[in-house]
């Protein structure tokens, strides 16, 4: 491989890095204060107080986005859920995500 490939090569995958740290806009402050409804069933740092609900602790941000996007657009079906984030905004769909991602998730022990 030559030397001008690897070196397009290794801007490229920084390009992608960057991005995808750009892409994570949201607040975690303030998704902590906005996701007092969901701390209800998802735990106050995000681990689940029941098996019934899943642990957001440490999830991946653009999957918690994803996620209320479609429990808000009906893609996701969840009478609950659905319920819960009929009135969030984009910025508080984005604030919660940060929050929940940057809580460290469960642990195993070896």
């Amino acid at each position: 491989m030559s030397r001008a490939m690897i070196q397009r090569l290794l801007l490229a995958a920084c390009l992608a890095f960057s991005f995808a740290a750009l892409a994570e806009s949201g607040n975690a402050e303030a998704g902590h204060k906005k996701s007092t409804a969901c701390q209800v069933c998802h735990g106050p740092a995000g681990i689940s107080v029941s098996p019934a609900f899943p642990n957001l602790a440490g999830q991946n941000y653009d999957y918690i986005v994803a996620s209320l996007h479609h429990y808000k657009n009906g893609k996701r079906k969840n009478p609950i859920m659905q319920g819960q984030v009929a009135n969030l905004t984009e910025r508080d769909i984005e604030d919660v995500a940060a929050y929940f991602s940057s809580q460290r998730g469960l642990t195993t022990k070896y």
